[in-house]
């Protein structure tokens, strides 16, 4: 991304104050969304593998594992390629207030919607439930870039790292 391509976004949002709150504020949405929305799969999981169900102990426990143990991996990537935010690249400020310095590649927020809903593909008996999430992946990778706080390679990254590390942990292993 060029630094013009930035500030026309960027000033794209911040000439229409609305708008910049309302990416802000779906931003604020889809990620809380995401994390009740996971821990209430992984409750109905727990009650399944209770209550006796065919292998959901085994499914509970790859809908723990995967996602957590790929969050540490992606975390430790970030912190050791320490990338730069745009923001920061072009030193001017993004529509989503942050003022985190560094850690930009990959998007953890996109990684992380994209690899839980890979979860849900795999273990949720809800069909819709899955490509919900997967949608509500891309809107939050391309509103990451518009605000500012990520590049597109950022949130593309992020999302191939989700899908997987989801597919190879869930169907594979």
């Amino acid at each position: 991304m060029q630094k013009s391509t930035y500030i026309c976004m960027t000033d794209a949002l911040r000439a229409r104050p609305a708008l910049s709150r309302c990416v802000s504020l779906a931003n604020k949405i889809i990620t809380d969304a995401v994390y009740v929305a996971y821990p209430c799969l992984l409750a109905w999981l727990a009650y399944a593998a209770a209550t006796g169900a065919t292998d959901a102990t085994g499914t509970l426990l790859r809908a723990v594992l995967v996602p957590g143990v790929s969050f540490v991996l992606v975390t430790v990537l970030r912190k050791a390629i320490n990338a730069p935010r745009p923001y920061e690249v072009f030193e001017t400020a993004s529509v989503i207030p942050k003022d985190t310095r560094g850690n930009s590649f990959p998007s953890r927020h996109t990684f992380s919607i994209f690899v839980i809903a890979m979860t849900f593909c795999a273990c949720c008996p809800l069909a819709w439930a899955g490509p919900v999430m997967l949608a509500a992946g891309v809107l939050l990778a391309v509103i990451r870039v518009v605000s500012g706080v990520h590049f597109p390679r950022d949130v593309v990254v992020g999302a191939l790292l989700g899908m997987l590390a989801g597919f190879v942990g869930l169907w594979i292993l």
